[in-house]
């Protein structure tokens, strides 16, 4: 298993919850995709290999990504949580080649993928 999810749960709107996803491979650039019962995956949010950062204007002011390189390990701390915001999180790589701001939030780029984490927010 490549990356691992983790940090998920069930929160009232408002709250905070951060994600966490190891990665047992050197990985460039990550991010943090999302999907919602019936509903097509999305982008959330990106950092790629010099620390720029990307977000999906939904979760903009909210949400922040971050990487620990020494641990190899993606973070997103989520504030503010909102309904709209319940879905699967997903994390993923590109192990290849750094992304710039333009192509991270194209989930094509990214080669592997973790499993998901569950977040629910509730009104």
């Amino acid at each position: 298993v490549q990356l691992v999810e983790s940090g998920g749960g069930s929160v009232q709107a408002g709250g905070s919850l951060r994600l966490s996803c190891a990665a047992s491979v050197y990985t460039s650039s990550m991010g943090w995709f999302r999907q919602a019962p019936g509903k097509e995956r999305e982008w959330v949010a990106s950092i790629n290999n010099i620390g720029t950062t990307s977000y999906a204007d939904s979760v903009k002011g909210r949400f922040t990504i971050s990487k620990d390189n020494a641990k190899g390990t993606l973070y997103l701390q989520m504030n503010s949580l909102k309904p709209e915001d319940t879905a699967m999180y997903y994390c993923a790589a590109n192990t290849l080649r750094g992304l710039t701001e333009a192509t991270m939030r194209d989930a094509s780029r990214f080669n592997i993928w973790g499993q998901g984490t569950q977040v629910t927010v509730s009104s």
